[in-house]
């Protein structure tokens, strides 16, 4: 079947109405294969929710109702939904026919609701299917405090649909209100104005005044505790994790100080991070005022709050200029990369920043030798044409991006590139951009029509680039000649280990030999006791060490760690050494089978292909 296409670039942005050029003699067309909608002839304007979550049902129902604004001789508002149940549609308060259009497996069923040109508001009432991907239910034994369920959505990429009838593309955006009913010992949060305690209704009001996308739609529903840093920065949790969550992010409120000191003002009002269950695939989700992020950042030391700086900038790159289609998703995630490692330095010094450009640098180089270093897929604009949009969600877009910024700064100077990012954000707030348009900005206001960066064979070419910036490594220079050490005898004890961050850790394990012997992987046990890390990150690149080497005694706490974790970061890796050798492949599945029920359905979905 044929899927509609639509010029979704242009919804926010006039800047957007012009095909702009990719090279000399040719025209990039702007497309979003991803959304059935017509936001180009009929723009949603404003969404007012109105909806109730039943947990026994497994399922959220009530009212989308959409403020539209058809374009002269439009007939037709087109909506994307996946799986949704729709019940009854009215135009300006009087009942409307509507359509479903068949189904297609990656993209949904279009609804089509007749509108005229006096039409203002029209009203959907629906319910959820049993396969809404962005829905993750948890019975109480999935959370921490064992008494009440939980619910949260992750609508990125194209997974809002399975939940609101909407418009459901990066580069179509609305303001949004709602009113969400949850059972009484609840609390409801969206990416929006959020309540900062419980009510006795279990109903709860929420106001979103800044237009955004789809995607950043978010809600969730537990037993959910608030504690606030300063006056406009807090974190949620549930009341058991609450007082550890509060105490890692301390510096949260200075994260935000520190990235408005780069790039200009936070415009958007409050900004707090939400602690998930720790079935949570994504390290986080830069939800709006909301942060959804994973627990398995929590280390105890504050170690692996980059994360946050990470989730904080995208308050700008991201959420405040948006990529127009999932194609340009390096617009998003290279510039969110860049600013949270300027973050970071800010806050922590160079010689730490340089740490996380180098692992993001050996993140790219495995990334490219995975998918080919010939690979289209290795290109900073994709081509996701036929595709699902996820296959473009990887370190290509996050580390090639980061990479590609990074060069523009050592050509043209700090200073200078510094100037450039804040009018960039400024000029393009609340709007979409697309990679040619920025490309046109970028030679107009900084390059000049300077050929030294090489743009073409960064966005347009596969692999990792020639000219590819590499930072002087001088923390991991020392643990490189401890880990020489270790492997020329030296016992781990004995080794200058001292005041070692969890990149430090993380790098002396990342180039280890695979595999190290049982006896090596004894001795660094016994001293750094790594099996019983709490530590996530340095964990999973432990276990990885450990199926590799087949080393017994670690695997009781794995088998934990995969019950218990469900980041896709760590899962995937983890699973894909079990499957290298038929011990290992029996007891992923075994693994697989016992603890999918905890994973998030896009995890037990990949997953599942993984150890089939």
């Amino acid at each position: 079947m044929k899927y509609a296409l639509f010029a979704v670039a242009v919804m926010a942005a006039a800047a957007c109405n012009q095909p702009a050029e990719k090279k000399a003699g040719t025209v990039e067309e702007v497309k979003d294969w991803h959304t059935l909608s017509n936001a180009d002839s009929v723009t949603p304007q404003h969404l007012s929710l109105d909806v109730t979550v039943d947990f026994e049902k497994r399922q959220i129902s009530g009212r989308a109702t959409w403020t539209i604004q058809p374009a002269t001789g439009a007939s037709t508002l087109h909506l994307d939904t996946y799986e949704l149940t729709i019940d009854s549609v009215t135009v300006n308060g009087n009942k409307r026919d509507f359509s479903l259009d068949s189904a297609t497996a990656q993209l949904g069923s279009r609804l089509n609701i007749p509108v005229d040109a006096d039409a203002k508001e029209v009203a959907i009432w629906y319910k959820t299917g049993d396969k809404a991907t962005a829905l993750q239910w948890l019975e109480p034994s999935q959370t921490l405090g064992k008494k009440h369920p939980f619910l949260y959505t992750q609508s990125e990429s194209i997974y809002a649909r399975t939940w609101i009838p909407c418009a459901d593309g990066p580069g179509i955006r609305f303001t949004y209100d709602a009113r969400v009913t949850v059972p009484k010992d609840l609390v409801a949060l969206m990416s929006a104005e959020n309540p900062q305690q419980r009510n006795d209704s279990g109903v709860y009001h929420f106001k979103m005044e800044q237009p955004v996308p789809a995607y950043l739609m978010a809600l969730a529903a537990g037993d959910i505790a608030f504690a606030a840093i300063d006056q406009r920065t807090g974190v949620y949790a549930e009341p058991s994790m609450l007082q550890k969550a509060r105490h890692e992010f301390e510096e949260v409120g200075k994260m935000v100080t520190t990235a408005e000191s780069l790039y200009g003002p936070y415009r958007w009002g409050r900004y707090d991070v939400l602690v998930l269950p720790p079935g949570f695939p994504l390290g986080g989700m830069e939800n709006p005022r909301l942060t959804f992020c994973t627990p398995t950042i929590i280390a105890g030391d504050r170690s692996l709050v980059s994360l946050i700086a990470h989730e904080l900038a995208h308050s700008w790159s991201g959420n405040l200029v948006t990529n127009a289609t999932w194609e340009d998703f390096w617009l998003n995630e290279g510039f969110t990369v860049y600013f949270e490692r300027r973050i970071m330095e800010a806050m922590m010094g160079a010689d730490y920043a340089d740490m996380l450009w180098e692992l993001g640098y050996q993140d790219m180089e495995e990334t490219v030798q995975s998918l080919g270093a010939d690979s289209k897929d290795t290109w900073l604009k994709l081509d996701l044409a036929n595709r699902h949009p996820d296959d473009g969600l990887t370190d290509i877009a996050y580390e090639k991006g980061a990479h590609f910024l990074r060069l523009i700064e050592e050509k043209m100077g700090r200073a200078r590139m510094d100037t450039f990012l804040r009018g960039y954000f400024d000029g393009h707030a609340f709007k979409t951009m697309h990679t040619a348009q920025f490309l046109q900005y970028l030679d107009k206001h900084l390059l000049k029509g300077d050929t030294a960066v090489n743009v073409q064979a960064w966005v347009y070419g596969p692999g990792i680039p020639a000219n590819c910036p590499r930072v002087p490594q001088k923390r991991f220079e020392k643990v490189d000649a401890e880990r020489a050490r270790f492997l020329d005898g030296t016992t781990p004890a004995t080794l200058s280990t001292q005041d070692w961050t969890s990149h430090e850790w993380l790098h002396f394990l990342r180039k280890m030999p695979r595999p190290l012997t049982p006896a090596q992987m004894e001795q660094l046990d016994k001293t750094f006791r790594f099996t019983a890390t709490g530590n996530s990150e340095v964990a999973d690149q432990w276990f990885i060490m450990a199926v590799a080497a087949d080393y017994t005694p670690a695997y009781a706490n794995m088998e934990k760690f995969l019950s218990e974790v469900g980041r896709r970061k760590f899962l995937t890796p983890l699973y894909t050494e079990m499957m290298k050798t038929p011990k290992g492949q029996e007891m992923a599945r075994r693994i697989f089978n016992q603890y999918k029920r905890n994973y998030h359905p896009l995890a037990q979905e990949s997953l599942g292909k993984l150890v089939k």
